[in-house]
């Protein structure tokens, strides 16, 4: 999931699209395993699965969508070449084929990928899936009209940057070949051996072209999933999925697809969800959320209670909340004032600023403290539980700054006690004791978000927060520390404006590998590496809670979204 705009939108998808739902070596918690609030725990094919969420499931076309893994209900409608492990914890953080024979298979130094789909993969009508449709749904997405996925696409494949998708380029990209109905092969610009990742996304959907109806595609797509599309209204607000009665087990081993109907409704306020979950009177019994938590208030009564307890999913998403500096804005050009701020926060007000350690943990390092991204543990900086003021007191000295010196924190005015006033407050408090005099700049958010993503504008210290698009280090550090990446006249995240001609170099040599257990201990070194530089202070990693109705069976929750997969559960 990334920084505020395209994480909110992923880790809701992943949700997330952000967020996703934007994880501790973690996993689900002891009880995500199938359970029940009493009798028959096994679950069973029937009945009608309600979804409440906060935000509509808008742009429910596979081009638009910009998701992780595949992402929640766009998941059950939408088949992707590959898509993500639909196990608890650790294991879920794999990917795995979904309409391919295998995640994919590399040459020419993992320029060249091919995939083979399964035999009698079926839409709803019956009709066969093609690797003609799985071509023609990446290239519609290409078509400035159904803009919105992720960019990965434009960036990696050959020739692949100026093309305006086949409603005005019809000779299509020549970047992906399909030499037979089953077969793929993708012509990459650079090596990139994490383009199994990539193809989880839901770009990879297949679209018969037939069938494509442009922009309202999206009110009526075509299904390769175990559910169809039979009522969206409102633009995603309330959706409503049945089964498709041409999908097949014998070809997908991921989704479980139990309930016969899907109902999805949106647009609720958050306090109003939880207090239907946690009632769960009627049709509400069978019900979940993909997309919002617990908050502190309402976790700390769901925590007195045994039964409410009992059906609280926890969960961990690759995301972490940290500071920004802009190196090129006095002080913070000085790598002693950026390294005494780093001695001198108090991780234990953030984290209660945060909703507490139940809601998130403290982090020191920038990459989330899971194995998939490469997770290697390190302390730069110690600052204790409550900071370490004497150290970044001796540093600010040797800065030039003996008296202290003052500075000016940028945050959201936004209630997401992640960039929240409420954390910078903390950090205000925390500084304060080391002789920093912090001023707080509040800005809404999304003036919060243009300012912070230009490099016109860039403050010298901010709030920000980065969520992944898969589990794996590289597009969590790329994106933030490759110089490459900088954009001067757009939307640019790498808020250090660090352009390492060592780090870069790492990080192509990081993606020839396609043993991704190798490239994960890669990413945990550079990680180290770049944070001797101080660009940032991680401060945590934050812990998704959510409620799900009393009826509800068979909860898993991976380390890739962190959140209830809908696709697994059972409601009888």
């Amino acid at each position: 999931m990334r920084q505020p705009s395209l994480t909110a939108r992923r880790v809701a998808a992943v949700s997330v699209s952000l967020v996703l739902a934007a994880g501790a070596a973690a996993c689900g918690p002891e009880d995500n395993d199938a359970k029940s609030s009493g009798g028959d725990s096994t679950p069973h094919k029937g009945g009608t699965l309600t979804v409440l969420n906060s935000n509509p499931q808008q742009d429910f076309d596979p081009a638009r969508l910009y998701t992780s893994g595949g992402g929640n209900v766009p998941s059950l409608v939408f088949r992707t070449l590959t898509t993500r492990n639909r196990e608890n914890g650790a294991a879920g953080a794999k990917v795995v084929p979904d309409l391919a024979t295998d995640t994919g298979r590399p040459s020419k130094d993992a320029t060249v990928w091919t995939y083979t789909l399964k035999k009698g993969l079926k839409y709803e009508d019956g009709t066969a899936i093609t690797s003609a449709d799985i071509k023609y749904g990446i290239e519609r997405s290409f078509a400035p009209e159904l803009s919105g996925g992720a960019p990965y696409l434009r960036d990696w494949l050959v020739g692949a940057a100026d093309y305006q998708g086949p409603y005005k380029d019809k000779k299509g990209l020549a970047a992906i070949e399909t030499p037979d109905d089953r077969t793929l092969v993708f012509h990459l610009n650079k090596p990139e051996g994490e383009f199994p990742y990539l193809a989880t996304q839901t770009q990879f959907t297949p679209v018969p072209k037939a069938k494509d109806t442009g922009t309202k595609y999206e009110e009526h797509p075509v299904s390769s999933g175990p559910y169809k599309v039979v009522s969206n209204q409102n633009d995603g607000e309330h959706l409503v999925l049945e089964r498709n009665t041409y999908w097949s087990t014998s070809t997908d081993a991921e989704r479980k697809a139990y309930p016969d109907r899907i109902d999805v409704k949106s647009g609720l306020d958050s306090s109003v969800i939880n207090q239907r979950l946690s009632s769960s009177q009627g049709a509400d019994a069978a019900a979940v959320t993909t997309d919002t938590n617990l908050g502190p208030a309402e976790l700390a009564k769901v925590t007195g209670d045994k039964e409410l307890a009992s059906r609280v999913g926890t969960g961990h998403f690759g995301y972490t909340n940290y500071i920004a500096f802009n190196p090129t804005v006095k002080p913070f050009n000085n790598v002693k004032v950026r390294q005494a701020i780093s001695y001198a926060i108090d991780r234990s007000s953030v984290v209660n600023a945060a909703g507490g350690s139940a809601l998130a943990e403290s982090a020191t390092t920038f990459l989330p403290n899971q194995k998939s991204f490469g997770y290697e543990p390190y302390d730069l900086f110690p600052a204790g539980t409550t900071g370490n003021a004497a150290k970044a007191k001796e540093l600010l000295k040797e800065a030039g700054y003996p008296n202290g010196l003052t500075v000016t924190l940028t945050h959201s005015n936004a209630k997401d006690f992640e960039t929240s006033p409420e954390i910078a407050t903390a950090i205000q408090d925390a500084l304060k004791k080391a002789g920093v005099t912090v001023k707080l700049q509040g800005l809404e958010e999304n003036d919060y978000s243009d300012t912070i993503h230009s490099v016109k504008t860039e403050p010298g210290f901010f709030l920000a927060h980065w969520g992944a698009d898969w589990p794996s280090g590289g597009p969590f550090l790329a994106p933030i520390f490759d110089g490459r990446q900088i954009v001067k006249d757009g939307a640019n995240f790498n808020t250090g404006l660090l352009d390492d001609k060592t780090v870069n170099a790492e990080i192509d040599a990081i993606n020839k590998l396609t043993d991704l257990d190798a490239a994960a201990k890669r990413w945990g070194a550079l990680d180290k590496k770049i944070g001797e530089q101080a660009l940032t202070v991680p401060l945590f990693h934050p812990v998704y809670k959510r409620l799900y109705g009393k009826d509800i069976k068979n909860v898993v929750i991976s380390d890739w979204t962190g959140v209830l997969d809908i696709s697994q559960v059972a409601v009888k």
